[in-house]
């Protein structure tokens, strides 16, 4: 493994940008994204096997609607019975862990890389990555983006166009910009 990949699963300052290895992998990953988005919708057989090839680990069934874009998918972990609807964007520098029972509406984005507010540190292409875990039955609405660091308890449901740059506890309803507790339910 190269250092600058060891420094990204560290969650350390790394050179994203000009690494000639974390390039070589993000393009073999964007690639079997690409071919599977390219497929015919009717083609299960093809996309299970393609999705199995970019998806790190899963514990049961899932489907994942195209488009589906990540850097690494290496860093997923799709819990049983998970479901992504359309255009879903994993930036997986750092794992993405989500539970059983998880449901990601449309235009969804999980984010875990981060970059400087140095101008300095951020110009080299320097940027670091949080993991980001997402509990079970949990119902996420269209077009959420969930942030670098981020835990989602269990049983929880975000709104719809929520950003998501804190911990939201079990239990709980969450919605805006930030997202925020409106309601905690049994």
């Amino acid at each position: 493994m190269n250092a600058e990949k060891e420094k990204m699963l560290r969650g350390e300052l790394y050179d994203a940008n000009y690494d000639a290895g974390l390039i070589a992998e993000r393009n073999a990953c964007k690639e079997l994204c690409a071919r599977y988005n390219r497929l015919s919708y009717d083609n299960y057989e093809e996309r299970a096997a393609l999705l199995a090839k970019i998806v790190g680990r899963a514990s049961g069934s899932y489907t994942i609607e195209p488009s589906f874009w990540c850097d690494y998918g290496y860093n997923i972990s799709l819990g049983r019975n998970f479901y992504a609807n359309h255009n879903l964007v994993i930036l997986d520098a750092a794992p993405v862990t989500f539970g059983d029972n998880v449901f990601i509406g449309p235009s969804c984005g999980f984010h875990t890389a981060g970059h400087p507010i140095n101008v300095e540190q951020r110009n080299k292409g320097l940027e670091y990555a949080k993991p980001i875990t997402v509990g079970n039955n949990v119902w996420i609405g269209a077009g959420v983006q969930v942030l670098p660091g981020v835990t989602i308890g269990d049983n929880v449901t975000i709104g719809a166009g929520s950003v998501v740059v804190r911990d939201i506890p079990s239990g709980s309803v969450a919605v805006g910009n930030p997202c925020r507790v409106i309601k905690q339910v049994e």
